[in-house]
């Protein structure tokens, strides 16, 4: 399949969410084997929540890095923002505890400076662009404001490879025709994965948006990192 243009991103990927919503985080358990929910307990750790901090959890979603934040640090503020609005209902159905926020993620309703930390899970890889989402969070961010982001990577070539690709363009969307009903968005994500930038990239737009104390670390044989860096 193609992937859409940067200008037809943007509608695309809302579409493709609030078509997924319900199923969304059953398909993240299943794709990653129980994995995701062990990175998103990192990124938390590496945003070092304080008590009273306030946290962005930018293309939140249905919601799960803000409750994570929230079991880690009871008396954080956490602000749970998106633009697909099935997501975001999805995730607070009968659940209290961040604020909700609908938001563009190239332009944050937030004032300067607001958040002591900013975090993000599979989001940028789905915005058309990256480096503009990058200095919004930046700009957001008060001075030593922390960033992290989880996100598919670009997967290098090893003998794990073939295996790999069955995984992403076979079972994953196979998996998502089972459960969804809608294995073309499965594609989509399998795609954009593949084309997406290498960890190595993602940590020079880091700094190209004005980030310092840059770091990163692969998972789930190369296709997924971790990236963290501080204002």
């Amino acid at each position: 399949m193609s992937l859409p243009s940067p200008s037809e991103r943007p509608r695309y990927v809302q579409a493709l969410f609030t078509r997924i919503a319900r199923r969304y985080d059953l398909m993240n358990r299943l794709m990653t084997g129980y994995q995701d929910q062990r990175w998103r307990s990192e990124v938390i750790r590496r945003a070092r929540l304080h008590a009273g901090d306030l946290l962005l959890d930018l293309g939140a979603g249905t919601g799960d890095l803000a409750y994570e934040a929230l079991r880690q640090q009871p008396q954080a503020r956490v602000v749970a923002a998106d633009f697909t609005l099935e997501m975001m209902r999805v995730g607070r159905h009968n659940r209290s505890g961040p604020h909700w926020s609908a938001a563009d993620a190239l332009h944050l309703p937030f004032p300067n400076s607001t958040f002591d930390a900013a975090v993000s899970g599979f989001l940028i890889r789905n915005v058309s662009d990256p480096l503009r989402c990058l200095r919004e969070q930046h700009r957001v961010l008060k001075p030593g404001g922390r960033i992290v982001i989880l996100d598919t990577t670009r997967p290098r070539s090893h003998l794990l490879s073939p295996l790999i690709r069955l995984h992403m363009h076979f079972i994953i969307p196979l998996l998502g025709w089972l459960l969804t009903g809608d294995p073309d968005a499965y594609h989509y994500l399998s795609h954009s994965t593949e084309t997406f930038f290498t960890a190595e990239h993602l940590a020079v737009l880091l700094a190209f948006a004005g980030f310092q104390r840059i770091g990163f670390r692969r998972t789930m044989f190369g296709t997924v990192a971790i990236h963290w860096a501080e204002k």
